[in-house]
């Protein structure tokens, strides 16, 4: 057997070897943990949007859970940052107006961020 079969044979048999393995790492895959990411993607969220104001927020979405001490304002470059708590997601303020919306995790199973500390 030349060279040339013996190095086609080499990548057949490796293939074969390590086919099964690749199939049991995708079969794990499938059934593995779902992220937050995930789940953002897949269902659509009726969040409130950048831009909106407190009042806004409020009217639409009602009074929130819980309203967190706020952060910054030390210094003129430092604007205050705001956090109203919902059920399902946590909305920062810079001063009056939405900057950000992070969903939060639906069962303590699911890889996402950690709830907003005190």
């Amino acid at each position: 057997m030349n060279r040339l079969c013996r190095s086609i044979l080499a990548v057949i048999t490796a293939t074969l070897v390590a086919a099964p393995g690749i199939a049991l790492a995708r079969q794990a895959q499938v059934q593995g943990d779902v992220l937050l990411i995930e789940r953002v993607h897949e269902e659509p969220a009726n969040l409130p949007g950048r831009g909106m104001s407190m009042s806004q927020v409020e009217a639409r979405f009602g009074a929130p859970t819980d309203r967190l001490d706020p952060r910054g304002g030390q210094k003129r470059d430092w604007p205050t940052i705001n956090r109203w708590t919902y059920p399902a997601f946590t909305v920062y303020f810079e001063r009056n107006k939405v900057i950000d919306v992070v969903m939060t995790k639906a069962d303590p199973n699911e890889i996402g961020p950690k709830p907003p500390t005190t």
